[in-house]
């Protein structure tokens, strides 16, 4: 579970909120009309700006940016994991990794187990996985994309329902009236309530799920980078030992103490 982004999410509201009721009513910063204008039209040039196959993908982002996902990016699983295979394969020849192709969830390390099995040229190896991670890191950018494309959307349409709202105050405006004055001022709180809604919805939602998107991604290229580097050294045969310590160094030192007390518990 993510706690970080739900705890920020639901502080940046509550803090938002209390700002509100301490100097002012709550009431006076709800418009329905500019609650449309702000979520309704960045929704909708959001449609307008993306197909459909991708739209129909954010209910899928939704698990990953809470951090409840089926699959966790740990690269210690995964240095663990390539280490175990160099052992093996040391042992038994490259062959004997297809008995264990099967336990794997990830696809990308079975099908990279699998070049290497087949006995790929290792240039061709190499080519083909870095050809795949770009195309994996493509497909992330335009997931990511929507969420930037919200972020600059909803300030705009808050200055649209601004400008809406400006309008009408104007040509509704007559000072001769009783209460002219006390109408300006209430027409012009209404007026500027959008601003206040796109910037929230830019600020508060759209730029958060955008970053916690891109942090995933950063997660699952660096499992997948390990991978890739893991591969290319069991196939050149290089010693367990020193693959272990070259995948290590994609660490830092933290999670590098962390596999270092694993090992040694291990051990005893």
């Amino acid at each position: 579970m993510n706690l970080a982004f739900i705890i920020g999410l639901i502080g940046a509201f509550a803090v938002t909120i209390w700002g509100i009721v301490d100097s002012g009513d709550l009431m006076a910063f709800y418009d329905f009309p500019s609650i449309v204008i702000t979520i309704g039209g960045t929704i909708m040039s959001i449609i307008a700006s993306f197909p459909f196959k991708e739209l129909a993908k954010v209910p899928q982002h939704i698990p990953i940016i809470l951090g409840i996902g089926k699959h966790k990016w740990d690269p210690i699983y995964y240095i663990n994991t390539m280490t175990e295979l160099s052992v093996e394969a040391r042992r038994k020849g490259l062959l004997a990794l297809e008995d264990r192709v099967a336990e794997f969830e990830d696809p990308f390390l079975r099908d990279s187990v699998m070049l290497i099995v087949d006995a790929m040229e290792p240039d061709k190896v190499r080519d083909q996985l870095d050809n795949e991670l770009s195309n994996i890191e493509a497909r992330h950018a335009q997931a990511w994309n929507i969420y930037d494309k919200g972020a600059a959307l909803a300030p705009g349409f808050g200055m649209i329902g601004t400008l809406i709202g400006l309008i009408n105050m104007l040509d509704q405006m007559n000072f001769e009236e009783e209460g002219g004055a006390q109408q300006l001022a209430t027409n012009m709180a209404v007026a500027l309530v959008t601003t206040f809604y796109g910037s929230m919805l830019s600020n508060v939602v759209f730029m958060p799920m955008g970053n916690q998107l891109r942090l995933r991604h950063q997660e699952e290229m660096l499992c997948k980078e390990i991978i890739i580097e893991g591969i290319i050294s069991i196939q050149a045969g290089e010693n367990p030992r020193h693959i272990n310590e070259k995948l290590m160094s994609y660490l830092n030192r933290r999670l590098r103490d962390r596999i270092v007390e694993q090992q040694e518990s291990a051990a005893e």
